[in-house]
């Protein structure tokens, strides 16, 4: 691996600076039909409860459910705005989300290890009835933060 340019480096240590502990980010967006036949195909996530109508009415839920790591990726979205890079993701699946719920992701930044600089945050995800889907927690640090806080 290359050495990063001590212009990058101060950018890291800016965007670093940028965001402090108990800072919120939210992102809210309905997932269509066409997300979940995209993500399927590139995951090649063919799972009958995503892609089949007829075992997804037969089963536990009465109808398709969509990824749970399409739903995921809501935090992705955050993280591409603060040039966010993960170093590790965790994810607890509370309820199930449908095509066409609308979900409000909200990742929360709970810890700034300042020596490490690195970053810890949670993350909930709730859908359009005020029901949690989804709980996240991850880590990771900022490069390029480009959203107004």
């Amino acid at each position: 691996m290359s050495e990063a340019t001590p212009e990058f480096k101060q950018q890291l240590r800016e965007a670093f600076d940028s965001i402090q502990a108990g800072q919120t980010f939210t992102f809210r967006r309905t997932f269509t039909e066409g997300d979940v036949g995209i993500f399927c195909g590139v995951t090649g996530d063919y799972n009958p409860y995503h892609i089949d109508d007829t075992f997804a009415q037969s089963g536990f839920f009465g109808r398709r459910i969509i990824p749970g790591l399409l739903t995921a990726s809501m935090i992705t979205h955050i993280g591409g705005m603060i040039g966010f890079l993960a170093t590790e993701m965790h994810f607890h699946y509370v309820e199930s989300v449908y095509i066409g719920d609308t979900i409000t992701c909200s990742a929360t930044f709970v810890e700034k290890d300042v020596e490490k600089r690195l970053f810890k945050a949670t993350a909930t995800f709730v859908n359009q009835h005020g029901v949690e889907v989804l709980q996240a927690r991850f880590s990771g640090f900022p490069s390029h933060v480009r959203l107004v806080q």
